[in-house]
C-alpha cells in the first residue's frame, strides 16, 4: 500500500518534471517540501520529532521508487537515511528536537562532507581542522563531492580536532555546520558525466566560527560513527544499483520485442536472447542477496562484509547491464531522448562513491584469514 501511494506521488510530482530538473541541474525545494508534506521524508525518525517510526523497508521502497524515476533523486535517499540517522543516534536531545522535526518536514535538507580534494577514501587523513575556541569551533579546509551540496542546510562534516592524534583517525570529530555559519561558502556546482539534476558541490571553510554545541557525539570519536553508519549507507548504494539493473533490462526488453531488422523482431536473434538471458541471471541474483541482506541490516546484524559484498558486485553488474542495454538498443541508445542513455552515464559513479569497489574488496580480504 505504500509503495502504492508512493508510486502514485512520483507520477505526478517526479516522472513529468524529471527531464527538466536534469535541464536544469537541479531538484527544485518544492520537490522536497512535497515528499515532506506527504510523509516521504525520513519514515524511520521517532514519532515525536514528526517522523512516522517506521521501520527501514519503508525506506527500501522509497529508495527503489526514487531510483525509477531516475537515479539523481540520489540525494533524497542520502538526506532520509545516510545524514539524518547520525543526528537521530549521536545528537543530544537538543540537537534532535531543534533538526529532526525539519528534516522530515523537507524545510532543513541535509548532508555529509568527508571527501576532500587529497582525501577520499583515505578518511583519516582529512586535512580540514577544526580548533576549539571558547564557545565556538574555528574550522578550516575544503570538501568536494559533496551530495547536496547546494541546497543542504545541514552539513555534517568531518573534520580534524586534534591533528596531533596517533593514530590520525582518533582526532576526527563530527560538526553540524549550519546553512548560515560565517566563513562558511560553497562553490561552485560540480559539472558530472551523469547525474545532472543532482546538486553535488564544493565547500570551503575559512575560520568558520560553528558555536560549540553543534558537535555530534563525542570529540574524537569521528571516524568510529562513520563506520558505524557506513553499513547503511553502502546498502542503499547497493539497493540503488540493483533497481537501476532491473529498470535497464526492462526498457531493454521493451525495446528489441519492437525493433525490427532482417525481417524479424530483434528479440528473436539467439545472441539477443543469450544476452538477455545473461542479465536476467545476474539480475536475478543480485536481487535475491541484496533482500537478503536487507532481511539482515534490518534485524540488527553485524554485516559490513555482505554489504560490502553487495555493494561492489551489484554496482558493477549494473554497469554490465548498462553497457549491454546500450548496445541492444543500437544507435538509438547513444541518442538522448531514450532513457537508456542517461542510464548509461548515471550508473558508473555507483562504484565510486560510499567507499570506492575497490575498499569494498580490501574490507572483505580483511575478513577472510588470509
Amino acid at each position: 500500500m505504500f509503495r502504492a501511494a508512493f508510486r502514485k506521488f512520483l507520477e505526478k510530482e517526479a516522472y513529468p518534471h524529471y527531464n527538466d530538473w536534469e535541464k536544469r541541474g537541479i531538484i527544485p525545494r518544492s520537490f522536497w517540501a512535497k515528499m515532506g508534506e506527504n510523509g516521504f521524508l525520513c519514515p524511520w525518525v521517532d514519532e515525536k520529532y514528526g517522523g512516522l517510526n517506521a521501520d527501514f523497508a519503508y525506506s527500501v521502497v522509497i529508495n527503489e521508487e526514487l531510483e525509477k524515476v531516475g537515479s539523481s533523486l540520489v540525494g533524497i535517499g542520502l538526506h532520509n537515511d545516510i545524514v539524518t540517522p547520525y543526528i537521530a543516534s549521536y545528537g543530544t536531545e537538543e540537537q534532535k528536537q531543534k533538526w529532526l522535526p525539519k528534516c522530515v518536514t523537507g524545510e532543513l535538507i541535509t548532508a555529509i562532507a568527508m571527501t576532500e580534494p587529497g582525501a577520499g577514501s583515505d578518511l583519516a587523513n582529512i586535512s580540514t581542522t577544526a580548533v576549539k575556541d571558547g564557545d565556538y569551533y574555528i574550522v578550516n579546509g575544503q570538501k568536494t563531492f559533496i551530495t547536496n551540496g547546494i541546497h543542504a542546510d545541514l552539513i555534517v562534516v568531518a573534520c580534524k580536532t586534534d591533528p596531533q592524534a596517533k593514530p590520525p583517525h582518533r582526532g576526527i570529530s563530527l560538526l553540524v555546520v549550519e546553512r548560515d555559519t560565517p566563513g562558511f561558502t560553497r562553490g561552485r556546482k560540480l559539472e558530472k558525466v551523469g547525474l545532472h539534476a543532482q546538486d553535488t558541490a564544493e565547500l570551503f571553510f575559512q575560520d568558520a566560527k560553528v558555536p560549540a554545541y553543534n558537535l555530534l557525539g563525542e570529540e574524537g570519536k569521528g571516524f568510529y560513527y562513520l563506520m558505524e553508519k557506513l553499513q547503511q549507507e553502502r546498502l542503499v548504494v547497493a539497493i540503488a544499483a540493483q533497481t537501476a539493473a532491473e529498470v535497464m533490462f526492462s526498457l531493454t526488453k521493451q525495446y528489441v520485442k519492437q525493433r525490427t531488422a532482417f525481417g524479424k523482431r530483434v528479440s528473436e536473434f539467439q545472441t539477443v536472447q543469450f544476452r538477455l538471458a545473461e542479465m536476467a541471471t545476474e539480475i536475478a541474483l543480485g536481487r535475491t542477496f541484496v533482500d537478503r541482506v536487507i532481511e539482515e541490516h534490518m534485524a540488527g546484524k553485524q554485516i559490513v562484509t555482505e554489504v560490502s559484498m553487495a555493494k561492489w558486485w551489484i554496482t558493477e553488474m549494473a554497469k554490465r547491464v548498462a553497457a549491454e542495454a546500450m548496445q541492444l538498443h543500437g544507435g538509438y541508445g547513444y541518442m538522448e531522448e531514450y532513457e537508456i542513455a542517461r542510464r548509461y552515464r548515471d550508473i558508473p559513479v555507483s562504484a565510486i562513491y560510499a567507499g570506492t569497489n575497490e575498499m569494498m574488496k580490501t574490507i572483505i580480504a580483511r575478513q577472510l584469514d588470509l
